[in-house]
């Protein structure tokens, strides 16, 4: 296992928010994970997972509006990186070798 190693779980994330392209947060995230795998997903380990990933250079966040319906509180919108791409890429290429 190289230093871009990613786990299961790792990888389903990145490509979650990968395909929730601009509307990645952690609620969204989720909901697509649960409805694609059947499987629950909690909160905390989501949360733990996406710090993991942005720390490796894999995802890059940023603050969304306020807004009433969440009491003032902002969204954290995800977005894989260019090295989320390309580590995304090279665990593609070895499943296919």
């Amino acid at each position: 296992m190289g230093k871009n190693h990613l786990g299961e779980f790792e990888e389903i994330v990145l490509l979650t928010v990968a395909i929730l392209h601009g509307e990645a947060y952690g609620v969204a995230i989720i909901d697509e994970m649960e409805s694609r795998l059947n499987r629950s997903v909690s909160i905390g380990s989501l949360q733990t997972v996406l710090r993991r990933l942005e720390d490796k250079g894999y995802l890059s966040s940023e603050f969304g509006e306020a807004t009433s319906v969440r009491g003032g509180k902002r969204k954290r919108f995800f977005s894989v990186t260019t090295a989320g791409k390309k580590v995304l890429r090279e665990a593609k290429e070895q499943r296919m070798n």
